[in-house]
């Protein structure tokens, strides 16, 4: 099933979601072939695909399809010089719900592209990305509370992150089905010596990003202030994360397939790192200062495997490529509901900025 030209050509599974339409579109932009492999389960998957469809109409292509289907797998596979991986069920509450559903999706069909990958006598190179949760809760890093957000009492933690020698704690069905196909990833690169990475993902934010309730923080709180709906915080709002603008996340991503022959087998922590924290209550702060009057608020009990603090050490990938984030919160912050206002037909009103 090799194309017709014989041009080479990128499979992003999971393709039309927010980092998977955002790759794509990178790629397309220059002059790659991309086939795209999703399901477009997820609200917002039809609209990011028209998107990409009408800015690239020669150079994609579409397949709908379901990583848990193998047969589907294998024939895109077979196409792929390379494999971006972003399908998957992506929420910690979804996963509560249904165990099982966010097995399928995240391990077997992780399970599936890997199996479709060591198929091939020269199989194509491959960027995962798992996710933070696989740290699980991180209970004994000592907090204390500020007026802006919680911070670790560990002054080496608290300067760099949390680094890669972390102890794997799986948190949730969410951080199993992750966490296992992670492993799977950095397993298959070593025993059947596939190139293969994995990125252990903190808060990525940007346009192309319909967040909700239960996953994409940043943007949900941007929509619900947009639309002049009440925000629901969960816990007591000091919560932090070091949050990435996804076209730093692209960066990463394309220096990572580059970079494949020496990282192969590796799993790196990927974030904004501490530059670029953010707590729920400095969002809170920016939207006010963006808006001209704060959003409403509702506080609700913590929730289940909710992490209070997670910052990524990326020291090990800066290292390994000499990537390093380059968009400040505010920035990012200002780009994302400027997308956000334009997407809902509402005209924002600039307001002075905020320094974090």
């Amino acid at each position: 099933m090799k194309p017709v030209d014989g041009n080479p050509i990128a499979l992003v599974t999971g393709g039309a979601g927010f980092i998977g339409a955002n790759v794509a579109d990178r790629l397309l932009s220059e002059g790659r072939r991309v086939l795209i492999l999703d399901n477009l389960a997820r609200p917002g998957t039809e609209q990011n695909l028209k998107w990409l469809q009408e800015r690239h109409p020669e150079s994609l292509e579409f397949r709908l399809g379901d990583v848990r289907d193998a047969n589907t797998v294998r024939e895109v596979v077979d196409r792929a010089d390379q494999v971006y991986h972003f399908a998957a069920q992506v929420a910690v509450t979804t996963s509560l719900d249904d165990p099982l559903d966010d097995f399928e999706v995240n391990s077997r069909g992780t399970l599936n592209l890997l199996e479709a990958l060591r198929a091939r006598s020269d199989p194509p190179s491959l960027l995962f990305t798992s996710t933070n949760k696989v740290y699980g809760g991180l209970e004994d890093i000592s907090l204390r509370a500020t007026d802006t957000g919680y911070e670790p009492e560990d002054g080496s933690i608290r300067h760099s992150g949390v680094g890669e020698e972390r102890q794997l704690e799986f948190c949730s069905p969410y951080g199993c089905s992750k966490g296992s196909a992670d492993q799977y990833v950095l397993d298959y690169a070593r025993t059947y010596g596939l190139p293969a990475a994995v990125f252990r993902m903190s808060c990525i934010y940007g346009p192309r990003q319909f967040g909700t309730e239960d996953q994409g923080w940043v943007a949900h709180f941007l929509i619900r202030a947009l639309r002049q709906q009440p925000i629901t915080i969960y816990g007591d709002g000091l919560q932090v994360r070091d949050v990435l603008f996804v076209d730093d996340l692209i960066d990463a991503i394309l220096l990572a397939h580059r970079h494949m022959p020496r990282i192969s087998g590796r799993a790196f922590n990927i974030g904004g790192g501490p530059s670029n924290t953010l707590s729920l209550k400095q969002l809170l702060t920016l939207l006010e200062e963006r808006q001209g009057e704060p959003p409403e608020v509702r506080f609700e009990h913590w929730r289940t495997s909710d992490q209070r603090y997670y910052v990524s050490n990326v020291e090990k990938f800066s290292e390994a490529t000499g990537w390093q984030p380059r968009i400040p919160v505010v920035e990012g912050f200002n780009r994302l509901y400027d997308w956000l206002a334009a997407q809902s037909g509402l005209v924002p009103t600039r307001q002075k900025r905020m320094v974090l």
